[in-house]
């Protein structure tokens, strides 16, 4: 037998904090999206040059950037042999672990990397980072961090 529980319905301040970081959420991900259209990449091949980018020898175990990228292994599968496709990145086998496969950001990834980030960051700072003071944006980063802690904590959990 189910017992019922009463919700716990959002107020109506709760409510309007929710869908404004919504509306934000998804206003700035389709302009950050917006603005590297011009170099043939989306957010997510962003994501991923900024991984490898900044990774040792420039690679990484594709399980790892699937984690690092909350993708699926297949889906991010997919998106690396598109990036392939375009000489950003390529396979590589593990030595270590036969099964294993590595991305590794390849020379025209990194002059992409490069050439695209300036414009990218400009991107950021226009939409997001200029728009807010210092200080709003420090109380922004506080009131995050437990949200994010929380969420990365329940990762991999069912």
């Amino acid at each position: 037998m189910e017992t019922e529980t009463a919700t716990n319905w959002l107020t109506d301040a709760e409510q309007c904090a929710w869908r404004t970081y919504l509306d934000v959420n998804r206003l700035l991900t389709y302009q950050l999206e917006k603005d590297l259209q011009p170099f043939g990449l989306t957010n997510n091949d962003y994501e991923i040059l900024v991984n490898l980018s900044e990774a040792p020898d420039r690679r990484l175990r594709m399980s790892d950037l699937a984690a690092a990228t909350l993708q699926s292994k297949s889906r991010l599968s997919h998106q690396i042999t598109r990036m392939e496709n375009a000489g950003l990145v390529r396979r590589e086998n593990c030595e270590s672990d036969r099964r294993g496969l590595y991305a590794v950001l390849t020379e025209q990834g990194m002059e992409t990397m490069q050439k695209v980030a300036p414009h990218h960051v400009d991107s950021v700072r226009r939409h997001f980072i200029d728009q807010l003071s210092p200080e709003a944006l420090e109380e922004l980063r506080q009131s995050l961090k437990p949200i994010a802690e929380q969420l990365r904590g329940l990762r991999g959990k069912p």
